[in-house]
């Protein structure tokens, strides 16, 4: 992880390459745009062209009527391919449920016998040198990657976010609702995330950190929780 970062998280996940993409594909586009408008208003007025014939033509009004028309669908078309492809669920192989509490997370996975638990924060006071101040929790979620799972959401009391931003995944816990993605790590890792939705006075204290590991240790995992 970079210490200086200043633009997004490397990707984890395709969801979350397909999203870095299009966030440079926009912006982009948006430099251009901006460049252009900022040379015609700085060079426009002081040079000697200027004419009711340029600024009362038709076909001038055609090109700033239509070149924005034409933008919005090269913007739209990968939006709405990227939009589907998260959305895509047909595949999921593993389910895992995190239920957003105040001010904690619970994790059950629905796929298997009696296994659930909580995940709290490590208190700044009980960090080993190894571990994250304000990210690190006592309870990790363990999945395997390159596997497709459904991850489930939901909360008990108010609306939470369960978000971990090198995963692409931001997905409201609204109490009485059930939300749902789809998850595909590329690599191990540990990836960190927070709630992202202003949930009480200790909204800032109920991080969320996803462990990626391969298979056989998962199956191991799950077999000493049994």
């Amino acid at each position: 992880m970079n210490t200086w970062l200043i633009s997004l998280q490397n990707a984890n996940s395709p969801s979350s390459e397909l999203m870095i993409f299009f966030h440079d594909f926009t912006m982009l586009i948006l430099i251009l745009i901006t460049s252009i408008i900022f040379f015609i208003m700085t060079f426009l007025p002081l040079n000697k062209f200027i004419d009711r014939f340029l600024l009362q033509s038709h076909y001038m009004e055609m090109i700033w009527t239509i070149s924005p028309m034409i933008i919005l669908i090269f913007i739209a078309i990968p939006s709405l391919k990227i939009l589907y492809t998260i959305e895509e669920g047909h595949f999921n192989k593993l389910t895992v449920k995190c239920m957003g509490h105040q001010w904690y997370w619970s994790y059950e996975y629905s796929d298997f016998t009696n296994i659930e638990f909580n995940s709290y924060m490590i208190p700044s006071s009980d960090l080993q040198m190894n571990e994250f101040r304000l990210l690190d929790t006592d309870n990790r979620c363990i999945l395997p990657f390159n596997f497709p799972i459904r991850v489930l959401t939901s909360s008990i009391d108010v609306i939470h976010s369960w978000t971990v931003p090198s995963l692409g995944i931001k997905m409201d816990s609204t109490p009485g609702r059930l939300n749902q993605a789809t998850l595909i790590m590329n690599r191990p890792g540990l990836f960190f995330g927070q709630c992202s939705e202003i949930c009480g006075m200790n909204h800032s204290f109920m991080p969320i950190c996803v462990e990626s590991t391969n298979f056989y240790n998962f199956k191991n995992w799950l077999i000493s929780l049994m």
